[in-house]
């Protein structure tokens, strides 16, 4: 076992769970055991919970310009550790180096944004009458929790924990089972960097832990990210606690592909957005439909995908089962009459035997009720559909349930605010496969993407992790009563 056994992170200290249970860390890159990790149990949660709550009186009466001077260290440490933190995540994760880097990277642009929030939440007031001032102002929740996913184990923690915590939050985080070494490192800059105990813990466990803590009746908000059928659940449990809840779910995003595109820049693009990250990301192009002749345009989709090698530029899938599922899809649009034009079934990796990889693959002729058309396969694979006119093409994107992305690539402008304005989904882009907002614009899906009101990210973060508290003020007594006062 290459790292020692993963423990908890409660009020500022690693700590042993009560819990009996583990599993073990394996690398997808080697099939190396990395750690074991465990399955923490309710009364671990409590213990966080408690620790949360004690921290919380002091840390949330800090004022927010002393709170944020925690994470201009906190970012100067994720750079400072950049490539310890990139090794980690790859090792855990399966991605390439060069994508982990890219995740610390946006890890701290979320920081750098989280440093920004005292000049966005200063409230406002008006002397609404002579004498008779209204203030409002954001004040933090108390208890929060964010459960967090394995496809991105540095900065999907960096999503919430910044912004949730500099607006005076103590949080709760509940690390994927899979990847769970970045947060424990996360934990550790942050005390580094200034972060009292108790204010940020971490509860390890699986489903157990995260059904208490939607359960919990001391966490007033939870975050969720991973699939729409555990998202929905989380969201429903959650809210009938009477909690806050922004659940985040899967996607199929939809890249339209007209003739008139760029040819090469379209390729690389496409090329990139399915098999970034091995497509384990909910922004990854997972269907394309080329409207009209884009025949050229396909044949270097392949040279690209082509040129996407696993074990260099192309990481593993998380594990051997999600392998077999990925598998199974490109086998079952086969055997229906889709054509495979790249192929990235039973890859190996010199070396890396043990490794979980897929190749690029590409599969043309799709149809839409092919299962390949409308799920979520989470791996380097895009299906392309065909059609005559542009309004076939939103019809097959707005009939998928998802709303998380969706782009078009052409060069007539008309024609790409015609497709802004009737794709439903929440981030579109225009000759960008992966169109995520940069800060201080904020992440977030439609429909059964995202469940909850607001996004996770940017501005519209201030709202899930705040409540906003109205006052009003009258110090002129002369003045007499009147229906202002």
């Amino acid at each position: 076992m290459k790292y020692p056994a993963i423990q908890n992170f409660i009020n500022g200290q690693f700590v042993n769970s009560i819990g009996s249970r583990i599993l073990e860390v394996i690398s997808p890159l080697d099939g190396t055991l990395l750690a074991t990790v465990p399955m923490s149990t309710s009364k671990d949660l409590d213990n966080a919970v408690k620790a949360a709550q004690a921290a919380f009186p002091g840390w949330s009466k800090t004022p927010i310009k002393e709170r944020v001077q925690v994470f201009f260290r906190y970012k100067y440490l994720l750079e400072k550790h950049l490539k310890e933190l990139a090794e980690l995540c790859s090792e855990e994760n399966g991605k390439t180096y060069g994508e982990s880097v890219a995740e610390i990277e946006k890890s701290i642009e979320l920081t750098e944004f989280a440093t920004s929030l005292p000049q966005l939440v200063t409230g406002e007031v008006l002397e609404v009458s002579r004498g008779v001032e209204c203030r409002t102002e954001h004040v933090a929740l108390g208890v929060v929790a964010s459960i967090v996913p394995f496809n991105f184990p540095s900065m999907v923690p960096n999503w919430t924990l910044p912004n949730a915590i500099a607006l005076g939050n103590c949080m709760i985080m509940k690390p994927s089972e899979k990847v769970p070494l970045s947060c424990g490192k996360l934990a550790e800059l942050l005390k580094e960097a200034g972060l009292p105990d108790g204010v940020f813990n971490i509860v390890h466990g699986d489903v157990e832990i995260v059904e208490a803590i939607c359960d919990h009746p001391a966490i007033e908000a939870v975050s969720f990210v991973g699939s729409t059928k555990v998202a929905k659940i989380v969201y429903q449990r959650a809210t009938s606690h009477y909690k806050r809840c922004l659940a985040l779910g899967g996607a199929k995003n939809h890249l339209m592909v007209l003739p008139d595109a760029k040819p090469e820049m379209t390729a690389q693009n496409v090329a990139a957005s399915m098999s970034g990250c091995a497509g384990q990301r909910c922004m990854a192009a997972s269907a394309m439909i080329g409207v009209g002749n884009v025949d050229h345009i396909i044949a270097k989709i392949c040279d690209e995908a082509r040129k996407i090698v696993p074990g260099k530029n192309l990481g593993a899938v998380i594990n051997k089962q999600s392998q077999e599922r990925i598998e199974r899809y490109i086998t079952e649009a086969e055997q229906q009459g889709a054509k495979i034009l790249v192929d990235g079934r039973n890859t190996k990796v010199a070396g890396k035997e043990n490794g979980t990889y897929v190749g690029p693959t590409v599969i043309d002729f799709v149809t839409p009720d092919m299962a390949v058309a409308k799920e979520e396969i989470f791996g380097p694979v895009i299906s392309i559909m065909r059609t005559d006119t542009v309004d076939e093409a939103l019809a097959i994107e707005n009939a998928n349930p998802y709303g998380n992305a969706a782009s078009v690539f052409t060069q007539n402008g008309g024609m790409a605010r015609y497709i802004i304005e009737r794709a439903s989904a929440g981030m579109i882009g225009v000759n960008v496969g992966v169109p995520v907002p940069r800060e201080p614009f904020s992440f977030g899906g439609w429909n059964e993407s995202k469940f909850g009101v607001g996004d996770i990210t940017g501005k519209s973060s201030i709202e899930f992790w705040t409540k906003l508290k109205k006052s009003t003020t009258k110090w002129n007594p002369e003045a007499g009563v009147n229906w202002m006062s």
